[in-house]
């Protein structure tokens, strides 16, 4: 190793003691411009076979309803990964199978940082009786969960991939 890669990895390593517990900003956007990263997501649906979608607006993926879904973490495995989405975004608990029913990438050409993704799509199952717990947030905020009957028109880009299982 070369001493200035060498010096830049001790650096990193000095900058992140802990990256089981995620990686500043920073270095996680030079890790997403240098390897592809691999996430989860989690399709929902109730008992009248509606699905559970969660409003997105951000630089990466823009502006729309996207499917429940997370980056796994280094040293966190899939089932870890899938019911600490459940937790942050819908504030519940979740089974599922543990075979993906789809496994894609994603790649996105015209932007820099995350963009490249090996995407897992599992089937999750939550309980009959949960409520949307949408606290102050309106339709238009990042977070905000609904049901939909149908896939809708404004789904995120990325997740188009995942429109004939919505």
């Amino acid at each position: 190793m070369n001493p200035f890669t060498k010096c830049a990895v001790n650096i990193l390593d000095l900058s992140v003691k802990q990256p089981t517990n995620g990686l500043p900003d920073d270095i996680f956007y030079y890790i997403s411009r240098s390897t592809p990263l691999v996430n989860v997501d989690l399709l929902i649906k109730d008992q009248n076979n509606e699905v559970l979608l969660s409003w997105r607006d951000d630089e990466y993926t823009g502006t729309g309803w996207h499917i429940p879904g997370g980056i796994i973490r280094y040293k966190e495995n899939i089932k870890q990964r899938i019911h600490e989405v459940a937790r942050t975004e819908l504030r519940t608990s979740v089974t599922c199978n543990l075979e993906p029913i789809a496994v894609n990438e994603v790649i996105a050409d015209k932007q820099r940082n995350r963009a490249h993704f090996i995407s897992l799509l599992f089937t999750c199952f939550i309980d009959e009786e949960y409520v949307i717990d949408n606290n102050n947030l309106t339709t238009s905020d990042p977070g905000f969960l609904k049901w939909h009957q149908s896939c809708p028109s404004n789904l995120v880009s990325w997740h188009e991939i995942y429109r004939d299982y919505i």
